[in-house]
């Protein structure tokens, strides 16, 4: 067996990129874990099997802890840095920086892309404008430095032999990008810890980071429209008080919670709100796997998760702008057609993507790679 590094852009919750990792472990719990920082609770390390992480200098840089990424322009700098050199294979889970360590060519670097720099290539401008950096001074810096890390990101891909991409919109991003073929193997989804349950409460739900491009805000607008209708929101993040101005007393903030409550309220809810043009998006399919339908923006990963109402079967339905007002619609449409939606379906659906064959396919394409590299 090959000594293997596994490196990670950083570690501080556990969302989506965290439970590829985590399953990547469960393939290889002997390889040694990397990252720029790691700022992970004694309390949620499980999910590392309490691994040590060995880190970059960012780590100790002054108050990293609580705003490492203010750190981004040094993030190329910091991650060629970390030494792999004396490894068989280099693994790397990568939404930015972690693909670009330097390896040498009797190493073996598979990178599963999570996405391309989202905020540097294709959503740049609604970065900027989520940010109120469309003009002025530190615009043209902030430009800069997106300039910048798109020469690095393009330069840094040459150094990966083989790239795993988390879905086909990925994959297409990937050769749009980098000109780079890509092998797709969706994330895994946990679909067995989360329960089945046919029969539905009469509110609907919405489960993410509180984050611009996540467009929650949009949900809790389009439902501050709609007062006859309930709306939970589970999560938290920078835009947490902004949502808060924006909530009507039919729109239930809970902030963020365990997965005990997540679980509950999902297997309970009329439907799944999903407003983010979303890499692969996790949370639609672990709706699903509760039997509860999806509601979400048409675009992006959800179109591989989410069967529309046009096709067999259907477990949700999609609008295509992110306004309150298409949201609004889409709800409405929703209810008209809500006998066509069947819970059995929805889990069904879900379990393509469960976490056993993740762990199939990435350790059968694992082991072709390591073989060809050996006989090369």
């Amino acid at each position: 067996m090959p000594s293997i590094a596994l490196i990670h852009e950083w570690f501080q919750q556990y969302t989506g990129s965290e439970k590829v990792v985590e399953q990547i472990l469960h393939l290889y719990p002997d390889a040694d874990l990397f990252s720029l920082v790691d700022f992970t609770s004694r309390e949620d390390r499980r999910f590392l099997q309490n691994k040590s992480v060995s880190t970059s200098f960012i780590q100790n840089l002054p108050f990293a802890s609580r705003l490492f990424r203010l750190y981004l322009p040094l993030m190329p700098l910091a991650v060629e840095q970390i030494d792999l050199t004396h490894y068989d294979m280099v693994i790397s889970s990568s939404h930015a920086f972690s693909k670009g360590v330097i390896t040498s060519p009797d190493q073996l670097h598979i990178s599963y892309v999570h996405s391309p720099i989202r905020y540097a290539w294709d959503m740049q401008f609604e970065y900027l404008h989520d940010s109120n950096l469309d003009k002025g001074p530190k615009s043209w810096l902030t430009r800069m430095l997106l300039h910048y890390l798109r020469m690095w990101d393009v330069r840094s891909v040459n150094g990966v032999d083989q790239i795993v991409a988390n879905s086909e919109f990925i994959a297409r991003r990937i050769w749009r990008i980098y000109r780079r073929e890509s092998t797709v193997i969706n994330p895994p989804v946990d679909v067995d810890s989360f329960p089945f349950q046919k029969e539905k409460e009469d509110f609907y739900i919405t489960i993410s980071r509180l984050v611009p491009y996540k467009k929650v805000s949009r949900i809790v607008q389009a439902f501050a429209k709609m007062p006859d209708r309930k709306l939970v929101v589970i999560g938290s993040g920078s835009e947490l008080e902004k949502i808060k101005g924006l909530a009507t007393p039919n729109i239930q903030l809970l902030g963020h919670q365990p997965q005990s409550v997540v679980r509950d309220y999902l297997k309970n809810a009329r439907a799944f709100v999903y407003a983010a043009k979303e890499d692969f998006g996790i949370a639609p399919v672990e709706a699903q796997a509760c039997g509860t339908p999806v509601i979400a923006y048409g675009r992006g990963g959800v179109l591989e998760t989410i069967k529309g109402i046009n096709q067999s079967s259907p477990t949700g339905l999609f609008f295509y702008e992110q306004t309150p007002d298409c949201i609004c619609n889409a709800v409405r449409e929703f209810e008209s057609k809500n006998t066509q939606f069947e819970s059995e379906a929805c889990r069904l659906n879900s379990l393509q993507f469960a976490t056993s064959h993740f762990l199939e396919k990435f350790s059968a394409f694992v082991e072709k790679s390591w073989d060809q590299h050996q006989n090369q």
